[in-house]
C-alpha cells in the first residue's frame, strides 16, 4: 500500500499559481462578455429598426409594447404576436442560441418627436394592441456602467493578490521600502556567553558593550562614549553569528537582526529606503542593537568602476554610512555586523565613529578547541576512555564548526553501529571523514597501483619521522578517500603562530617525499604527486615573495596574502607591482628552493631505505598504521604489542546500505516486522 506524501497539502490554495490567476481572469472577462453585447448566448431580445417597428405595428404582428423616455431616444421594448411553428424544439434551441428573426422579444428606439408619437399610438390604437409609457429612470447612466464596474473589481482584486504573493505573503504591495529585519529579543533565544568556547577575549569585548546599554551612567560618569560599531571578523565557522546571538540572549534590549543581502532589491532606491527604515525602528526602541549579517554584501567599496556612480549597492551603502555617523548622530543605537571579507569593505565604513571596534575572531588555539568540544560534547555519550585535550592537541586549524561537525559525524557512525556511546574509533573516523572524505573501501585498485600508493606514502612518513622537530606523524593509510589514494597526515607539536624558514623548509620536504620515495623505488614518476607540488609551490612562493627568505630576492614583499577582488584591480593597466626580470628572478628562486628540497628528500629516503621498505609492507598488509605503530616500526622494526585498548573492534564501514540494513535486523529482529508492516 502506497503511503499518502506527508508534504503534499490537499487543500493547497489554487490561488497561489500564476496560470490559475490568468484562467480566473480569462473566465471573468468571458462571462461578462456574453451577458453584454459581445455574446448572443444571454441576449433576450431582437434589435429592429425604426421602420421595421411601424411596418410591424400596421400588419398586426406586435403583440404589446412599453415606451421610456430616454437620454434624446425613446427607447421601446415588446413582444411579438405567438406564431406557430413547425420546427423542433431542438431546432429551436439553435435558432435561440444564433439569434433568430423568430426571438418573441425585440427592442428599438424612435425619435421623441410628437408626429413619431402619435403615429405609434394611432397604430396601436387601430389594431388593439396594448401599450404603455414608463418615466425615465433616475439610475440609466449608472446601470450602463454596471457591467464594467463588475469586470474591474474582480479584475483590481487579482492584481492586488499577486502583488502580495510576489512581494512575501503578507508584505503588501507599497512596502518594498520597509525593512525585513527581525527584532530578535522579542523571540526566545537560549544562546548565551556560556555556550560560546574558545574566544574569551571577544565576549569580554561584546559583554562591555551590552553592560553600557544596560547601566551607561557608569561609563558616562568617567566621560565615555558609547561605540557606534562593532565589526566581527574572521575565517567561516569561527563563531561570529554565534556571538551575535550570544548577545541577543544577554542583553535586555531590542535586538534587530538582518542579511546584508536583504538590502539590495530589483527595484532602484529600495536598499536605501531599508536603511531608513531599519534605524527609525532601532531609535524608536533605543537603547538598541542592529546586527548585519555579511555586511560585505552591501558594503564593499565604492568607485570600482563598475555599475556606475548611481549603482543601487553604493547608494545603499551611502545611506548606511549616514544612518551610522551622520549629521543628526545615531544615539543608543549600536551596530554589529559579522564577515569574512573585511579586506574588501569599504574604508569609510571601517574608520571610528563608525565601527569603532574591530574584534577579530580567528580558530580556537588549542586550549579553545577543548573549550569548543566541551559545550559541543554537553548533549552527547562519550566513552570514558575519551580525552577532549588529546582531540584538541589532534585538530589544529579547526574553527568551532570543524569541532561541532567532528563529534557529530562520530555521533552518526556510533549511532550507525547501534553503539550507546561514543567510541574513540569513532572519532578517529569521525576525524578521518572530515579531513579527506568517506572511505571507499570497494574501490577496485590493482595491486600494482596498490604498490605505489603504498611507497608513496611510506615516503612522506618516512621523512615526517625524520625531520620530526617540528611535526610528527599521526596516520599513514592506503585506504582511499575522497580523490586521494592515500594519505598520511602530519600534526603540528604545538599551536605555531610564527614559522621558521627551517620549518617551511621541512615541510616542502615532506611534501616531496612521496615522488622521491617513487622514482628511487620503481624508478618512474606517477599523478598522485599533483596535490603535493601543489601545496609546496604555494609554500616556497611565499617563502619568496612574502616572508622575505631569499636572499636574492632580498627582503621586499612583492605578494600579500589578502585575496584581491574586482573592485581593487579593475581598470589598473599593471596588475603586479614588480617588474618582468623580478618575476624571472622570483621563478628562478622558486625552482632552487624546491629542487634543493627534492635532493634532500632524495637523501633522507636512500639513507633509511629499509624502514621505507618495511613501513610500505605494512601498509599493503594491513592497510592502516597509527602514529605508535609507526613509530614502533621505525626504531624497532617490529609492530608494537597489542594492549586492551586495541583489543576493541576497529569502525568498519558496511560495504553498502543492504549490508547496514541486514546487520540491523538480526541485532533487533523486531525491525523486519515493523518495516513489513510499513510496506503493506
Amino acid at each position: 500500500m502506497q503511503k499518502p506524501n506527508p508534504n503534499r497539502n490537499p487543500f493547497r490554495n489554487p490561488f497561489r499559481n500564476t496560470l490559475a490567476y490568468i484562467l480566473i481572469g480569462l473566465a471573468i472577462l468571458g462571462g461578462f462578455t456574453l451577458m453584454t453585447d459581445g455574446g448572443s448566448f444571454m441576449k433576450a431580445s431582437q434589435k429592429i429598426t425604426t421602420s421595421e417597428f411601424i411596418r410591424q405595428l400596421e400588419t398586426d404582428k406586435i403583440a404589446e409594447f412599453e415606451i421610456q423616455i430616454g437620454s434624446g431616444v425613446y427607447h421601446v421594448r415588446g413582444k411579438y404576436q405567438p406564431q406557430k411553428s413547425e420546427s423542433k424544439s431542438d431546432d429551436k434551441i439553435v435558432e435561440v442560441i444564433k439569434g433568430d428573426s423568430k426571438t418573441q422579444a425585440f427592442e428599438t428606439e424612435i425619435l421623441p418627436n410628437d408626429s413619431m408619437l402619435k403615429q405609434v399610438t394611432d397604430l396601436a390604437e387601430k389594431n388593439e394592441i396594448k401599450y404603455k409609457s414608463i418615466p425615465e429612470s433616475s439610475a440609466g447612466i449608472w446601470l450602463n456602467f454596471l457591467p464594467i464596474l463588475l469586470l474591474l473589481i474582480p479584475s483590481f482584486f487579482l492584481m492586488y493578490t499577486m502583488m502580495q504573493a510576489s512581494n512575501g505573503g503578507g508584505k503588501g504591495v507599497m512596502n518594498f521600502g520597509k525593512s525585513k529585519s527581525k527584532d530578535v529579543s522579542k523571540q526566545k533565544v537560549k544562546v548565551r556567553f556560556s555556550d560560546v568556547a574558545g574566544a574569551d577575549e571577544e565576549k569580554q569585548e561584546l559583554v562591555e558593550i551590552v553592560e553600557f546599554l544596560k547601566e551607561p551612567k557608569k561609563f558616562t560618569a568617567l566621560g565615555a562614549r558609547i561605540p557606534a560599531g562593532v565589526l566581527l571578523e574572521g575565517p567561516p565557522g569561527t563563531g561570529k553569528t554565534l556571538l551575535a546571538k550570544a548577545v541577543a540572549g544577554e542583553a535586555g534590549v531590542p535586538f534587530f537582526s538582518i542579511s546584508g543581502s536583504e538590502f539590495v532589491e530589483m527595484f532602484v532606491g529600495v536598499g536605501a529606503s531599508r536603511v531608513r527604515d531599519l534605524f527609525e525602528n532601532a531609535k524608536k526602541e533605543a537603547p538598541a542593537i542592529i546586527f548585519i549579517d555579511e555586511i560585505d554584501a552591501v558594503g564593499r567599496q565604492r568607485g570600482a568602476g563598475m555599475g556606475g556612480g548611481h549603482d543601487e549597492r553604493e547608494q545603499t551603502l551611502n545611506q548606511l554610512l549616514v544612518e551610522m555617523d551622520g549629521f543628526e548622530g545615531n544615539e543608543g543605537v549600536i551596530v554589529m555586523a559579522a564577515t569574512n571579507r573585511s579586506d574588501v569593505l569599504d574604508p569609510a565604513l571601517l574608520r571610528p565613529g563608525r565601527f569603532d571596534r574591530q574584534i577579530l575572531v580567528g580558530n580556537p588555539d588549542v586550549k579553545g578547541r577543548e573549550a569548543v568540544l566541551k559545550v559541543h560534547s554537553r548533549n552527547k555519550k562519550l566513552a570514558s576512555d575519551i580525552d577532549l585535550k588529546v582531540i584538541a592537541q589532534q585538530t589544529p586549524g579547526f574553527s568551532g564548526a570543524d569541532l561541532e561537525n567532528l563529534l557529530n559525524e562520530a555521533a552518526l557512525i556510533a549511532a550507525r553501529f547501534n553503539r550507546k556511546e561514543i567510541t574513540a574509533p569513532d572519532l578517529d573516523e569521525a576525524h578521518d571523514r572530515v579531513i579527506a572524505g568517506p572511505a571507499k573501501k570497494d574501490a577496485v585498485v590493482s595491486e600494482r597501483q596498490r604498490k605505489t600508493v603504498a611507497y608513496h606514502e611510506a615516503g612522506h612518513t618516512v621523512i615526517g619521522m625524520v625531520l620530526s622537530e617540528a611535526r610528527t606523524v599521526h596516520k599513514v593509510t592506503i585506504v582511499p578517500r575522497g580523490r586521494a589514494g592515500g594519505y598520511a597526515i602530519m600534526l603540528p607539536k604545538e599551536d605555531q603562530y610564527i614559522v621558521t624558514y627551517k620549518e617551511l623548509f621541512e615541510q616542502v620536504v615532506g611534501l616531496l617525499g612521496g615522488r622521491a620515495a617513487e622514482e628511487i623505488v620503481f624508478n618512474h614518476q606517477s599523478t598522485g604527486a599533483s596535490d603535493d607540488f601543489r601545496q609546496a609551490t604555494a609554500i616556497v612562493r611565499s617563502m619568496v615573495t612574502r616572508y622575505g627568505m631569499s636572499e636574492t630576492i632580498g627582503t621586499v614583499q612583492y605578494e600579500s596574502d589578502s585575496q584581491p577582488f574586482a573592485g581593487r584591480r579593475y581598470g589598473t593597466e599593471d596588475h603586479t607591482s614588480y617588474s618582468e626580470q623580478v618575476a624571472y628572478e622570483i621563478d628562478k628562486e622558486i625552482h632552487r628552493i624546491m629542487n634543493e628540497a627534492l635532493m634532500e628528500a632524495y637523501h633522507i629516503i636512500n639513507e633509511h631505505r629499509a624502514q621505507l621498505n618495511l613501513i610500505a609492507e605494512k601498509l599493503l598488509e594491513i592497510e592502516t598504521l597509527d602514529a605508535r605503530q609507526i613509530k614502533a616500526l621505525f626504531e624497532t622494526g617490529q609492530m608494537p604489542k597489542a594492549d586492551e585498548s586495541e583489543s576493541e573492534e576497529p569502525v568498519e564501514e558496511p560495504t553498502d546500505f543492504e549490508e547496514s540494513k541486514e546487520k540491523s535486523l538480526q541485532e533487533d529482529p523486531q525491525k523486519e516486522s515493523d518495516i513489513s508492516q510499513e510496506n503493506e
